[in-house]
């Protein structure tokens, strides 16, 4: 899958949690991390966070949810218990997302959810851990990547090549190909239009 991601929290009070998290973040190859309304202490977080994810890769932490601020064209992903939420199996991830989780109590507040692109839920009868609900989600975005073989149909048998990517025409050469084709109906046009000698 081309595109990044980033994963960050909203009013997690638990620094090991969040570290836990961001640790799984940083092993699943994230670009970037948040906090939201969270005072993350780096030092307690890093008992948990043993690869120190806080320190390689962007942690941004913002006050409030509308002082959220993402890269151009990131979509905002939601991770809610939510009727109206898509479930995860079902959710096409986008190519550029930022994933948001709550408290394990208290949830997303209204305020993040109104500025989410959109929201979605892991289908379980009930919260789990922050730092599982982000492993499953960000394990769900690779295997939705297609970078993988599909798996076998019986057990034990053997999974199925992997297609090797196809590289299209470069795009100048499709964009050639639409002006020249514009110029000879253009050229077309102007001689059906012209009068004719009799």
């Amino acid at each position: 899958m081309r595109g990044y991601f980033g994963i960050g929290v909203e009013r997690v009070s638990k620094a090991m949690n969040v570290g836990s998290l961001f640790r799984t973040a940083h092993a699943f190859g994230a670009s970037f991390v948040f906090s939201i309304a969270s005072a993350y202490d780096r030092h307690e977080g890093g008992l948990a966070d043993t690869s120190d994810a806080a320190r390689n890769l962007p942690l941004y932490e913002f006050d409030e949810a509308r002082a959220l601020a993402l890269p151009r064209d990131c979509s905002l992903v939601a991770v809610e218990i939510a009727e109206d939420a898509a479930e995860l199996p079902s959710f096409r991830h986008p190519r550029c997302a930022a994933y948001v989780f709550g408290a394990e109590r208290g949830g997303l507040t209204p305020e993040l959810l109104a500025l989410a692109d959109h929201v979605v839920k892991i289908p379980t009868r009930f919260s789990v851990n922050l730092a599982v609900a982000g492993a499953i989600i960000m394990y769900d975005r690779l295997l939705s990547s297609n970078r993988f073989a599909r798996r076998p149909l019986i057990p034990g048998g053997p999974p199925e090549e992997v297609r090797a990517h196809e590289f299209g025409e470069p795009i100048w050469t499709k964009k050639e190909r639409r002006r020249a084709a514009a110029r000879e109906k253009k050229a077309k046009e102007s001689t059906e239009d012209s009068p004719r000698e009799t």
